[in-house]
């Protein structure tokens, strides 16, 4: 069955789908720079700490998952899943390019989706990134890397793989909702590379699961606008920009109408809560539940958290039922129109 990750990753993005196909999606990457010793050490400490946790009274407050983060390509060895078919750079920041290397030498790619945005080489001096992941970026988005396809598709794009062909003619119902060409130039001219992040729909068979990279609001008025159809009404929907409020408008939600939200991290501060709030969203952070594993099952999509503190707040959590070290705390139904 497909299998979604959705990793704790600490202020970047990275997620994972393990499709039907077998072939893998891999969108993002953040915290791919965690030694790797240090990580499995950390991994069994923190498995130790929190199966002794008790359980807390609501799904609220603040867990520290965000002190936690996962490693992707630590998560991607222990829990056995493939080589990517295909990697999608949502835009070129380096909270989404954090790792990349280690991800190119260890694990490595089959085809890197490149939308056309461009940005001059950030100054890496006594930063926290590292300038090998920009190069190795730089090395793979130029076709000069071995072995790597680099696929330039945009907005509305049909072809193999993605949505064509195997299996039943629909590929991995993967769509590309934006950017468009009006939006890779603008976002060029401006250098403003939110506004041009990918958004990608993943039409599952238990709903539709968005994932708009940074988009902005004019990322979104082109979405309602040209593709509303394929947007609305969807399962699942990562918070754009970590979920950062940004001063942006949220008229967005009132199309999607998402019936599960998962923010990244950010400072609480920082965080567009309200717009969910009011709207009577269900919204999980990275900080509650650490790392989030979604099944995709013929009556909707069961959901994993990772920590169990959190998990345990929930009427349906189970103890037993686990998936890739997460645990059992409900189901999205398939939505209804």
């Amino acid at each position: 069955m497909p299998r979604i990750h959705f990793l704790n990753v600490g202020k970047g993005d990275c997620h994972i789908i393990e499709h039907f196909s077998g072939r893998v999606t891999m969108i993002d990457i953040c915290g791919g720079n965690i030694e790797e010793d240090e990580a499995v050490k950390a991994s069994a400490t923190i498995r130790a700490l929190l199966e002794d946790l008790a359980p807390s009274t609501q799904p609220s407050g603040d867990y520290g998952m965000s002190d936690r983060p996962t490693n992707p390509i630590s998560y991607m060895k222990l829990h056995g899943i493939s080589k990517p078919f295909r990697f999608i750079l949502s835009h070129p920041d380096m909270d989404h390019l954090d790792g990349f290397e280690s991800l190119c030498d260890q694990v490595g790619i089959t085809n890197f989706w490149d939308s056309g945005l461009r940005r001059e080489k950030p100054d890496f001096g006594g930063g926290q990134y590292r300038e090998e992941d920009w190069d190795a970026y730089e090395l793979v988005r130029d076709k000069k890397r071995e072995g790597v396809t680099v696929v330039n598709h945009i907005a509305g794009a049909v072809f193999p793989f993605a949505n064509k062909g195997e299996p039943e003619d629909r590929g991995d119902c993967i769509h590309i909702v934006a950017p468009d060409a009006n939006l890779v130039t603008t976002a060029n001219e401006s250098e403003d590379h939110n506004d041009g992040s990918y958004v990608i729909v993943y039409n599952s068979a238990a709903g539709k699961i968005i994932f708009p990279g940074d988009a902005h609001d004019g990322t979104w008025e082109h979405v309602l606008k040209n593709h509303s159809v394929r947007v609305e009404n969807c399962a699942v929907l990562i918070a754009p920009h970590h979920g950062r409020d940004s001063d942006r408008d949220y008229a967005f939600l009132d199309t999607l109408k998402p019936k599960l939200t998962l923010f990244g991290y950010a400072d609480s501060e920082h965080l567009g809560y309200e717009a969910y709030i009011n709207r009577d969203l269900l919204k999980i952070t990275n900080n509650q539940a650490g790392n989030v594993v979604m099944e995709t099952q013929a009556n909707g999509i069961d959901i994993f958290v990772e920590n169990r503190k959190f998990a345990a707040t929930f009427n349906a959590f189970n103890a037993e039922r686990t998936c890739c070290g997460s645990y059992f705390i409900g189901t999205i139904p398939i939505p209804t129109t």
